[in-house]
């Protein structure tokens, strides 16, 4: 069921993408609250999975912003107190978009911040 929910935000994203400029997308994962609770039915690892096989099915490539996207709305939906982070690199400039929980990265190499400076959070 968790993959079909993570599948089905993959598929979601894309559609908001050609409809809605990111700024839409943006303001709107603001304002997704944090479930009051954990369930203890989820957890991290759990979503990441899920997460990851999504990537795996999903017809067309996944990219970063789309992937944390999607992780960030079902771990905020199932208590946890997911971030999603912007960063950039300057030289050679690469944007990334990754997931953080109390400023540990989810399903990510754990030197995202050495890598990428935080220029936003959401």
């Amino acid at each position: 069921m968790l993959f079909l929910r993570a599948l089905a935000l993959l598929l979601i994203y894309d559609v908001m993408k050609v409809s809605c400029p990111f700024k839409r997308i943006y303001m709107a994962m603001n304002e997704w609250k944090i479930k009051d609770n954990q369930s203890g039915e989820t957890t991290i690892d759990q979503v990441s999975r899920a997460i990851d096989y999504a990537c795996a099915w999903y017809p067309k490539q996944v990219l970063c912003l789309q992937r944390s996207f999607a992780t960030t709305y079902l771990l905020r939906k199932r208590g946890f107190p997911a971030h999603m982070i912007l960063g950039a690199q300057k030289i050679p400039f690469r944007a990334h978009a990754w997931v953080e929980i109390d400023g540990q990265a989810v399903n990510e190499r754990s030197d995202v911040r050495e890598t990428y400076a935080v220029w936003d959070r959401c």
